[in-house]
């Protein structure tokens, strides 16, 4: 029971909206609390209103959502190309300050990013890199990889170091046991880690305002939805364009949710 109100609280609002996306802007006006909207009323003005670009009508968040895929997902692959090496160092080599080290990866994390900003902003400023998403991606990059060093280390501690003494002593070198033993037996980590760094990128508001808010065509996502929170946007266009820009995050969930499966089930050691 308490599953099913739990259910009913999440999704709910999401249905509501959704519905409400599906009608026509005079009619939700005239009638807001009508759940089920008429056949014959179905309307995805909304759905166009949002994404196509200001010239053609719109509010261009097609093109802010294209800004936001490109950005996070460089973002993935560099963070986790740096960070799975530099974890597995972290979480295997023996090294004086070992300690130390990872407790300034982890202290970097926690830092919150208006403290962060002014320095980085500095630095983009004589790179030349502000009001960019090349400025904009070093950023993110920066803020991720101390996150995801911090949580594949911990899962690499995990992992039995048998199946690595195993490799080495079969004459495996360190790249080839890193590549073809470690990474297969971490691929759930290393995974959710990647789902972990996307969300950040995708959902970060603070350092896109920062370095972009001068260049309208170079807006990620949530820049382009605090747009539509105006009082004269349609409610419509609003709740779709709201949507619009989790169908990213939902398919890369029902991707990843496979692989995650097999991995887990995958086993480390017979």
């Amino acid at each position: 029971m308490i599953v099913a109100v739990a259910l009913v609280c999440a999704v709910g609002p999401v249905a509501y909206g959704l519905l409400v996306s599906l009608r026509p802007y005079s009619s939700v006006v005239q009638n807001p609390l009508d759940l089920v909207p008429a056949f014959g009323e179905l309307d995805f003005s909304g759905y166009t209103t949002a994404m196509l670009d200001a010239s053609q009508g719109g509010y261009g968040l097609g093109r802010f959502v294209v800004n936001s895929l490109v950005v996070a997902l460089g973002t993935v692959v560099l963070s986790i190309l740096v960070s799975v090496l530099g974890a597995y160092a972290a979480a295997r080599l023996r090294y004086k300050g070992r300690a130390v080290v990872n407790a300034i990866i982890l202290g970097i994390y926690l830092f919150p990013g208006i403290v962060l900003s002014v320095p980085l902003f500095v630095i983009l400023a004589r790179a030349g890199l502000t009001g960019s998403l090349v400025g904009l991606f070093f950023v993110y990059v920066a803020t991720t990889v101390p996150v995801a060093l911090y949580m594949m280390r911990n899962y690499f501690l995990a992992l039995p170091e048998s199946i690595e003494e195993a490799a080495l002593i079969d004459g495996a070198s360190l790249p080839r046991m890193l590549r073809s033993i470690v990474l297969p037996v971490a691929l759930p980590g290393v995974i959710a880690t990647a789902i972990y760094v996307f969300m950040i990128a995708w959902n970060e508001y603070f350092y896109a305002l920062l370095f972009l808010v001068r260049d309208r065509a170079l807006w990620t996502a949530p820049l382009g939805i605090s747009q539509l929170t105006d009082m004269n946007v349609p409610v419509t266009a609003l709740l779709a364009g709201s949507l619009a820009v989790t169908v990213p995050v939902v398919v890369l969930f029902y991707i990843a949710q496979r692989y995650l499966v097999d991995g887990l089930t995958a086993g480390a050691e017979k």
